[in-house]
């Protein structure tokens, strides 16, 4: 795994957004995940929130690539993205879980930056590595659609995990973090670099994603300062979608779960001025 999965995952991360034509827009973020289709052809996936595509209601988004410029210093350089066909959705997304996904033709340097699918949390993470309530986890995104400068990178911050049991991902799809979410945090990674236990005997740094900003905690209507986080194991399983619309099946256990759950709202629920 790289050296420093922060960058890395920095340089993976973009802003996916579509004007409202109001003066306002919808913001969310989005990260690329390097996914070869099963005859070894080169594959770029951007994976989000799935209700970031839904609130855009028409069929071009915005993806905010960036280009490094010969003296060093990077400038935003944002490509239009076909995410509907009329009608037609032309991202897939979990049949239970709020993710999606959808191919894109990124820029060299960017296809380049997309991250190897391997990286994104296997179904014993969590236990590997000892982790458990209140140890750190990363998280970037552009809340209120801020970026980090105006090349357009994202920004960086961190919340420690806040609910017990973590696993099996089964039975518990999401996990709590202390962090305080904003529209525009949606869809942007979760993950953990360098992680506080179980480290390998080689003293190996070590890290993976453990899953995606997809929700806030509200309570009558006041923001709890508490992240949903969905497990990777569904963005994972998102992916394979691609491949074999039929691999993943509705699970009414998970859809039931989710709809008793109070005081769970969508990160990115409002359009808002630049």
């Amino acid at each position: 795994m790289a050296v420093d999965l922060s960058i890395d995952l920095i340089q993976a991360t973009v802003q996916v957004e579509q004007p409202l034509g109001d003066g306002t827009r919808t913001v969310g973020t989005g990260f690329l995940i390097s996914d070869p289709a099963p005859d070894g052809r080169p594959r770029t996936i951007l994976v989000t929130a799935n209700h970031v595509f839904r609130k855009m209601p028409g069929p071009i988004a915005t993806i905010g690539f960036r280009v490094e410029n010969a003296d060093g210093s990077w400038r935003y350089d944002p490509e239009p993205l076909k995410i509907r066909d009329g009608a037609k959705e032309l991202w897939i997304h979990h049949p239970d879980r709020d993710v999606a996904a959808i191919e894109i033709e990124a820029p060299p340097a960017f296809a380049k930056a997309a991250i190897p699918e391997k990286w994104l949390g296997a179904d014993d993470s969590f236990s590997k590595y000892a982790l458990e309530p209140g140890d750190e986890m990363l998280a970037l995104g552009f809340p209120e659609g801020l970026s980090a400068n105006t090349a357009g990178f994202p920004i960086l911050r961190s919340g420690r995990i806040a609910s017990y049991p973590l696993a099996p991902s089964t039975a518990f799809p999401t996990f709590l973090l202390d962090f305080n979410v904003f529209p525009g945090n949606s869809g942007g990674p979760v993950y953990v670099t360098g992680a506080p236990h179980g480290q390998p005997s080689s003293g190996e740094k070590v890290g993976f994603i453990a899953g995606m900003l997809t929700q806030q905690v509200e309570l009558n209507s006041e923001n709890l300062s508490i992240g949903i986080v969905t497990d990777a194991r569904f963005l994972r399983e998102t992916l394979t979608l691609f491949d074999n619309p039929n691999a993943v099946q509705p699970n009414p256990a998970l859809a039931q779960r989710s709809v008793e759950t109070p005081g769970l709202i969508a990160a990115e629920d409002a359009a808002y001025s630049r």
